[in-house]
């Protein structure tokens, strides 16, 4: 039986998505929470293995099991055996053609940037810092290059190990919410580091310190080297994952309040 699930997270004090000896990362301890249930090793896969320090709202797992349980008992149950910072939302029972990374027609990223001259308290790890005033104007007008299907070389990381850069982003918006500036992403699928990377730039093009043109030469360049400081990674969240109709999952519920205020 293969099961899929959505779970939400604080990544702070997590190295990130990937299973890794030693160290806490998100799948190593929904996989253990979730084998706690079945009472058999689980293996769990994600839509979007998400950075050290990232967040999600709705990402989607799935995972295949020989125990027979009520759909309610895998989400109190794993629930119960993780820490308070990892959340099951639901479960369904999927077909076995189902992949919750393969399957994906799109994600959504936000990124959200507190922009005042004092740094965060309350939202600490929760959102990236800039002191600088940013001209929202100037970040707008130059994240138009990013729209449509593009060469991303130059906003992916030197590790990233994606057979292709090309990537094609279906919408891209920027707004200000009080203190708060917040990007979201929306895109086909997205290279290592991609948001942050995209954000470094923006966010130098906002300050000043960059023409409004500089988003486009990085593009065109092709080459990481072009390219600005990644942005951290504490403002980043995985918002939505997009499925073809016929599997009927949930939509992303609650993602669009956030940092609303």
């Amino acid at each position: 039986m293969k099961i899929v699930m959505s779970v939400e997270y604080c990544g702070s004090g997590f190295h990130g998505w990937q299973r890794q000896r030693q160290v806490p990362t998100l799948q190593g301890c929904i996989e253990q929470a979730l084998s706690s249930v079945a009472a058999h090793p689980v293996e769990v896969h994600c839509a979007g293995r998400t950075d050290a320090g990232v967040h999600a709202l709705h990402q989607v797992i799935h995972f295949e099991t020989t125990a027979r349980r009520a759909l309610h008992s895998w989400v109190l149950g794993g629930n119960a055996a993780l820490p308070h910072s990892i959340s099951l939302l639901w479960a369904r029972e999927m077909a076995d053609d189902f992949h919750a990374r393969f399957a994906a027609t799109g994600r959504t990223y936000r990124y959200v940037i507190l922009n005042r001259r004092i740094r965060p308290g309350l939202k600490h790890g929760q959102v990236a810092w800039e002191a600088k005033h940013l001209d929202l104007e100037r970040m707008y007008a130059s994240s138009r290059c990013f729209l449509g299907e593009h060469d991303f070389s130059s906003y992916r990381a030197a590790a990233c190990q994606a057979k292709s850069p090309v990537r094609e982003i279906r919408r891209f918006d920027i707004r200000r919410e009080g203190a708060l500036i917040v990007l979201e992403i929306e895109a086909n699928a997205f290279l290592y580091h991609m948001v942050r990377n995209m954000a470094g730039v923006l966010m130098a093009i906002g300050r000043g310190s960059e023409d409004i043109e500089w988003a486009e030469q990085v593009l065109d360049a092709r080459d990481r080297t072009a390219g600005g400081v990644t942005a951290p990674a504490a403002g980043l969240y995985l918002v939505d994952v997009e499925y073809p109709e016929h599997f009927q999952l949930p939509k992303a519920a609650g993602a669009s309040a956030l940092f609303s205020l």
